[in-house]
Order: C-alpha cells, then sequence, then structure tokens
C-alpha cells in the first residue's frame, strides 16, 4: 500500500459527514481545528480563505480547500481577522432557501480516537488550489456527485437515510482527496525528491514530498513491510547513516522520533485490523509486531485512549 492510499485507509477510522452551506450578506465563518482531515469545494460566488499563517487567499467556483489535519481556518466574504468570524454550525443543517452570495460544500472526516495520519501531518495546515479540470474529468464528475450527494431533499416527513448513503460519501471523500493531493503535489512549485547522495537509496515516488532522500527511502521501506519488527538500528543501517544522524534526520522530517512513529504505524495497522476484521486481539497482536494481547492493548490505550475492544465495538 502506498503511502497516500495508507493515509486514506487510516482517517476512514474516522466519522464521514458533509453538508451544503449558502451565505447571504456579510457573511463569515470560522472553521475551529479538530482532529481530522477535511475540504471545501466552491460551487458559486467569490470569497477569502483566511489562515494563521498564510496570507488571504480568494478563492472562486471550482476552487477545491483541503485541510489535511483538520486546522483552524475561515471563509469570509471580506479579509477580517480569522478571531472576529462566528464558529461555523456544527451537524446537520438545511441551506438558506433561495439565492446565495456564496455556496460551498463542507466536508471531512472526523476522528473520535487516535491522531491523523503522519502523511497528512507533514502536509501544509491547509492546500487551496484552483483544480485543472479539463486534463481531470474525474475530479468534475466527483465534485458533482458530492454536490448531488448532499443536496437536502425537498421539506418531507423525516424518513430514514437512503440506503448506502455512508458508504457512497466515504468513497467520494477518498477520491477527492486523493485526486486534489496529486494535483497539488504535481504542481510546478509543489514538493519533490532532492537528488539522492550515493549511499542514500532513492525515494519511491508515493514518498516525493519528503525532502530528504534518505528518510523518504526509509518511509517507502516500512509501509512495504508494515509487519517485520523494525529497529532504530535497522532502519539507519537501511539509510546508509549513523543512527545519530538518522534520529535527527528523521525527527527533522517527520516531527516526532523513529521509534515514536514506528509504535504509531504498528498499532494504526492494528486499529484497521480491528474494524476490518474479526481477528481475535491475540493474532492482531502478532501481526502487528507485538508478543500478547496484553502487550498491544496497553500500547493500544496509549495511543487512542480506549482499549482495542471498546474500539472494535464503536465501528
Amino acid at each position: 500500500m502506498d503511502a497516500l492510499s495508507e493515509a486514506i485507509a487510516a482517517i476512514r477510522l474516522g466519522t464521514a459527514n458533509a453538508k451544503r452551506v449558502k451565505e447571504h450578506g456579510a457573511w463569515g465563518t470560522r472553521f475551529p481545528a479538530y482532529t481530522g482531515s477535511g475540504f471545501h469545494i466552491v460551487l458559486d460566488g467569490e470569497g477569502w480563505l483566511l489562515t494563521h499563517d498564510s496570507p488571504p487567499r480568494q478563492v472562486r467556483p471550482g476552487d477545491v480547500i483541503v485541510v489535511p489535519t483538520g486546522a483552524e481556518h475561515g471563509l469570509s466574504r471580506s479579509i477580517r481577522p480569522l478571531h472576529e468570524l462566528p464558529d461555523a454550525q456544527i451537524g446537520p443543517s438545511d441551506p438558506a432557501p433561495g439565492p446565495a452570495d456564496f455556496e460551498y460544500l463542507c466536508g471531512g472526516y472526523r476522528l473520535a480516537y487516535g491522531p491523523v495520519h503522519h502523511y497528512f501531518a507533514s502536509l501544509p495546515g491547509v492546500i487551496a488550489i484552483s483544480p485543472d479540470y479539463d486534463h481531470d474529468p474525474q475530479l468534475h464528475e466527483l465534485t458533482r456527485l458530492l454536490a448531488t450527494n448532499t443536496t437536502p431533499a425537498p421539506s418531507a416527513p423525516s424518513t430514514p437515510a437512503q440506503s448506502g448513503a455512508s458508504a457512497t460519501r466515504s468513497a467520494l471523500f477518498d477520491l477527492l482527496l486523493i485526486h486534489i493531493l496529486r494535483q497539488w503535489q504535481a504542481r510546478p512549485s509543489g514538493p519533490g525528491p532532492s537528488p539522492a547522495a550515493p549511499h542514500e537509496p532513492a525515494p519511491a515516488p508515493e514518498w516525493a514530498h519528503i525532502a530528504d532522500p534518505a528518510i523518504a527511502g526509509v518511509l517507502h521501506a516500512v509501509h512495504a513491510d508494515p509487519r517485520r519488527p523494525w529497529t532504530v538500528g535497522e532502519l539507519s543501517a537501511y539509510a546508509g547513516i549513523s543512527r545519530t544522524a538518522f534520529t535527527r534526520r528523521f525527527t527533522a522530517q517527520m516531527g516526532t522520533a523513529p521509534r515514536t512513529y514506528l509504535t504509531s504505524q504498528r498499532l494504526l495497522h492494528g486499529a484497521r485490523l480491528l474494524r476490518a476484521t474479526s481477528a481475535p486481539l491475540s493474532m492482531i497482536a502478532h501481526q502487528v509486531g507485538y508478543s500478547t494481547e496484553f502487550a498491544f492493548g496497553a500500547a493500544f490505550r496509549r495511543e487512542f485512549g480506549i482499549s482495542p475492544g471498546r474500539f472494535r465495538a464503536t465501528a
């Protein structure tokens, strides 16, 4: 599984929701930080994207905003301080009737347990692009399907949710995130691999956003063989550099120490197995590198704040 696919699989441990929003007048909305990954698709009108660490950016119909780790941000008719905007209304709601000055789709995954995947954590807090729909007609169709699937039905007595709505929503979210991040990474000013030194393994394409080729090569190896009980010594040898230098460079690139990253990856793999299979805890513990289910359970509780059994029951 490549890095982006693994990140998408990990974020699907959360709850997928979407809504269509219409704004009128002197509108503005602040989206507080949360644990998860989200997006906005501008359908009509013009506005401004506001963040803490980037200049205001004007957004127009077709523009897509991705928030890989749920960073705080805002949308507004005019440029204003982010803290002055009213908080977004959380939960389902029908858009106001009639024409709107600005209309957009708001969706994403919210995680109740555990952190956002390291791949998303390595990306900027807020990504905004104007997609090339001519060269990616599938993305245009995805946005149309999302708009259709988040349009409320005419006023009527309450009815059960349409069959398969949750699965459809998740699949569309996944495809949208993949298409947008591919376009963002392929942009001329986007991240790219640095030339590899002769003694360092060349990075796999899916880790091209990691500037250090030695670390990119190690990440590829770890994710290609997640069951292997890697040690920091083995990883530094694979990179062809000393353990001290490897630990320093890995921490600088990933924002976390190698051992912490390895533990997180094993537990994340375990979380996916808990949700996707009915295998006993002892078997899952062995598959992710723990000798006993008790050791796995203790580590899982430290990472996710919940026992493996309760986590599986919340699926």
